[in-house]
């Protein structure tokens, strides 16, 4: 909010922001009388000497004050609402192509006992080797979608018990950023194709996926969470 200074310019009263400006002034004649005598006629005989008046003069000053104009400035605070920074890349054509981004942290959930290392990458070969964040969606702690896949059958199944978790329970994403508790918000079964699951978003959520049912690639089990 933008404060109210005050001026004052003579008998002028200036509100100088964020009002309208208020000029008072009391403008006055002054006048003046002034007598005069003539001289005395002198008659032949002693008779008291007649007094004459002339008019009195009178003069007027008139008192100008200087105006004085008064600016508003108005300013605009344009608001930008917080937005995921990053776009998730496009799924990879080649599930078995060699991928080692490196380990990016470790992801733990209590609910179903697990604790594993956390993989930069989604491709088979990186999940073989546990849990992955896919590349570009948002980083744990972070405003947007944190997208991770897993394993249900194979390789340390560290996804096999995902169906067992309800709203409330939580998982945390420790990274060099610090460690982030994420709680479930719900759980929903999808097609392979609902690349939807891994939209960015305007708040700092996660996601977490796999096959369904467990040994099928028929679906997909998703399970939606939101920073606590």
């Amino acid at each position: 909010m933008t404060g109210r200074r005050y001026a004052v310019i003579g008998a002028a009263v200036v509100v100088l922001a964020g009002g309208t400006g208020i000029t008072a002034a009391l403008l006055g004649n002054d006048g003046n009388d002034a007598a005069a005598s003539t001289p005395a006629t002198e008659a032949a005989t002693s008779v008291p000497a007649p007094t004459s008046t002339v008019p009195a003069t009178t003069s007027t000053s008139t008192t100008t004050l200087p105006t004085t104009t008064t600016s508003t400035t108005t300013s605009t605070t344009t608001t930008t609402l917080p937005r995921q920074l990053t776009q998730p890349i496009p799924p990879p054509q080649d599930q078995r192509a060699p991928e080692d981004l490196g380990q990016i942290g470790s992801i733990a959930i209590p609910k179903i006992g697990i604790d594993a290392p956390l993989h930069e990458g989604i491709r088979l070969t990186t999940l073989d080797r546990g849990p992955g964040h896919w590349p570009g969606s948002a980083m744990p702690g972070e405003i947007g979608n944190v997208v991770v896949a897993g394993h249900r059958t194979s390789h340390g199944a560290h996804f096999r018990n995902t169906d067992d978790l309800v709203p409330g329970d939580i998982v945390t994403f420790t990274t060099a950023d610090g460690v982030f508790d994420y709680a479930v918000t719900g759980t929903e079964i999808v097609g392979p194709d609902a690349l939807w699951i891994i939209d960015p978003s305007d708040t700092p959520t996660a996601t977490l996926f796999a096959c369904h049912p467990p040994g099928s690639t028929r679906q997909r089990i998703v399970v939606h969470l939101e920073l606590v």
